[in-house]
C-alpha cells in the first residue's frame, strides 16, 4: 500500500535517527457521550497550538483508517488555526518502546495536544501521559488508557457492521458472504460480530466465511493487500458473492479480487467508493463509515478551547459516529429497509452483538 514519503520523513528528523522500528496494529447530533468523571485538560492548548499525530501502521494514504485521522487533523488546520502540526508513521513490528519515543519526542517538541491514532498505543499513551501531565493526549479506539489528560476516542463498529451486514445479505443472490480481518484482536471481532448479526437478521441461513490476515503480535494484516486479495480470492472461489473488509490498507486486495471475480465489496472506515483506488471503486457496494475525523476535529476543537474532556467518549450509530454509505448507489433499492434497522438499533429494539457467538 502507499506510504506517505513526507510523513516518514518528518518522524526521522524528529527522532533525529532514533526511532528505527515501527508502529502496529486499523441526522443526530455529534457525539458527547464522554464519561461523566471526566475532567478538562490540566493545561488546555489554545488556539495556535502545535499537535501532533501518530499514525497506526499504515500512515496516511491508506484509504481507510489512518486517512480517516488525516481528515479530521487537515480540518483542524483549515478551521481552527493550528499553528503547526507534525505526522509521524508506523511500521509493522516495532516495540511499545518505539511508539513511546515517537509520543515523547512529541510531546518534548512542544506539541499539545497529540493524537494516537489505533489501540496499539494503549500502553504507550498511558505511559507517556504520564510523564507528561500537562499535554492533553488522545487515543483512538482504545479506553484501557485511562488518566486525567488522556480522552478515549472509541466507536460502536459493531452496529455500523449490523448495518453493512444486512446490505450483503439483501445484495446477495448466492445466499452467502464473507468477512475479512486484518489481526483477529478484541476491536476487529466487533466489526465481524456485527456483521454477522447483520446478514442472519436478513437471511438466518445465510453462510458467513471469516478469515483474518494475521494474528498478534504480528499486525501486518492491516497493511497487507497481496494477503487481502489472497483471502477474498478464495471466498470467491468458494462462492460468496460480497465481501466485508475490516483490514486497513489489506483491503485494497480484497477490492482486486472482487473486480476481478465480477463479484461485490464493503469498505470500511472511510467511504472507500470515493477512496479507493479509481480501477476498484465500483465494486464497492458501500462502506460502514467510521467517522475518526469527526472524533479528531471534536477532540482538537475542544482542546483548543480548553473543553476537552478526559475519558471516553462513544461515537455510536445514535450519534452519528458511524453509519453506512450511499455513494455509487449501489444501495438505494434497499436504503429503505436498511434504515429500518438503523431505527431499531437505535431505539433499542435491536441490540447488536459486540462479541462473535
Amino acid at each position: 500500500m502507499l506510504q506517505n514519503r513526507f510523513g516518514r520523513l518528518a518522524a526521522t528528523a524528529l527522532a533525529g535517527g532514533m526511532l528505527m522500528g515501527a508502529a502496529a496494529c486499523g441526522g443526530d447530533e455529534p457525539a458527547t457521550s464522554a464519561s461523566p468523571s471526566g475532567a478538562a485538560s490540566s493545561a488546555p492548548a489554545a488556539s495556535g497550538a502545535k499537535v501532533g499525530l501518530a499514525y497506526d501502521i499504515g500512515g496516511r494514504g491508506d484509504q481507510s483508517f489512518n486517512d480517516a485521522a488525516a481528515a479530521g487533523l487537515d480540518k483542524a488546520k483549515t478551521e481552527l488555526g493550528l499553528a503547526e502540526t507534525k505526522e509521524l508513521e508506523a511500521g509493522n513490528g516495532e516495540t511499545d518502546a518505539a511508539k513511546e519515543e515517537r509520543l515523547r519526542l512529541l510531546a518534548q517538541g512542544g506539541f499539545n495536544p497529540i493524537i494516537a491514532v489505533g489501540f496499539a498505543y494503549s500502553g504507550p499513551v498511558k505511559k507517556v501521559a504520564t510523564e507528561f501531565p500537562d499535554v492533553k493526549f488522545a487515543i483512538v479506539d482504545d479506553e484501557a488508557a485511562t488518566g486525567p489528560n488522556i480522552s478515549n476516542l472509541v466507536f460502536a463498529e459493531h452496529e455500523g457492521s449490523f448495518l453493512v451486514g444486512a446490505a450483503a445479505a439483501l445484495k446477495s443472490t448466492k445466499n452467502h458472504v464473507g468477512f475479512v480481518g486484518g489481526v483477529e484482536v478484541p476491536l476487529i471481532k466487533k466489526f465481524e460480530a456485527g456483521f454477522v448479526a447483520g446478514a442472519k437478521a436478513v437471511k438466518s441461513d445465510i453462510k458467513v466465511d471469516v478469515k483474518y490476515l494475521t494474528q498478534p503480535p504480528d499486525f501486518a494484516g492491516f497493511a497487507d493487500p497481496a494477503k487481502g486479495k489472497t483471502a477474498a480470492e478464495g471466498m470467491f472461489d468458494a462462492g460468496a458473492d460480497v465481501i466485508y473488509h475490516a483490514a486497513g490498507g489489506s483491503g485494497g486486495g480484497v477490492f482486486e479480487a472482487a473486480k476481478a471475480a465480477n463479484g461485490k465489496a464493503i469498505g470500511v472506515d472511510s467511504d472507500q467508493a470515493k477512496t479507493a483506488a479509481e480501477d476498484v471503486r465500483d465494486v464497492i457496494m458501500t462502506s460502514m463509515v467510521k467517522k475518526v475525523d469527526v472524533a479528531v476535529f471534536d477532540f482538537l476543537k475542544g482542546a483548543t478551547s480548553g473543553a476537552a474532556k478526559s475519558g471516553t467518549t462513544v461515537y455510536d450509530l445514535k450519534a452519528s459516529g458511524v453509519d453506512y454509505s450511499t455513494t455509487g448507489g449501489q444501495v438505494d433499492d434497499i436504503k429503505t429497509k436498511l434504515d429500518e434497522y438503523k431505527q431499531k438499533i437505535i431505539s433499542g429494539e435491536i441490540t447488536v452483538p459486540k462479541e462473535v457467538s
